[in-house]
């Protein structure tokens, strides 16, 4: 199990720690909203990527196969609630002075998980790297696995998280602010349409 763990870590480090999706998502929310309010949404993301795990690992990616449909439908669901996300930041300014401004809920990250089909892909990646016939259908492998990809992405997301609020402590002024969430509303837009054509 050791020996799984270790080698599960050194193949997710960059999957988890690189720009995507859920980094960028996590610390745009972080510099606008402050760490802490990133917190509700990061275990709503993180409750359904267990799920989600615990359910390819048992055979869920297999029923998926024969519908691909299901693929399209979230690949551009996904790509649409990514874009729409960096349209509201894009357009945001500093947090004072904006009451109907919101950070994002358990809900919102439970959406971006599940209208995420490069989440589905890896971890399908990642459980045929790392269980073989001997231990296929294993529930204490799946659920090693499981915990391990979904903990180790809980750690990237809150760096990305303390990132994106340590940034914004040098952007308080409301021009300065802008400027700072249309970088990250361009940058959640250009994910967007790589999560679409890709």
């Amino acid at each position: 199990m050791l020996q799984i763990t270790l080698a599960l870590f050194i193949f997710l480090f960059p999957l988890a720690y690189s720009p995507g999706p859920g980094n960028m998502f996590f610390a745009a929310n972080g510099a606008r909203f402050g760490f802490r309010s990133t917190i509700p949404s990061n275990v709503g993301y993180h409750v359904a990527t267990w799920g989600v795990t615990a359910a390819i690992g048992f055979g869920f990616i297999a029923a998926l196969d024969r519908f691909p449909q299901i693929f399209v439908f979230l690949k551009t669901a996904g790509a649409l609630y990514v874009l729409w996300l960096s349209w509201q930041t894009f357009r945001a300014g500093a947090l004072e002075g904006h009451e109907d401004a919101k950070p994002a809920t358990f809900i919102d990250g439970v959406v971006l998980l599940m209208l995420n089909p490069k989440a589905y892909v890896i971890i399908a990646l990642m459980f045929s790297q790392f269980l073989d016939q001997s231990n296929e259908g294993s529930f204490a492998v799946v659920m090693l696995i499981t915990t391990v990809f979904t903990l180790n992405n809980l750690i990237a997301f809150t760096i990305w998280a303390l990132i994106g609020d340590q940034i914004a402590r040098y952007f308080r002024t409301n021009e300065s602010a802008r400027k700072l969430n249309m970088g990250f509303g361009m940058i959640l837009a250009a994910v967007a349409v790589w999560m679409f054509i890709s």
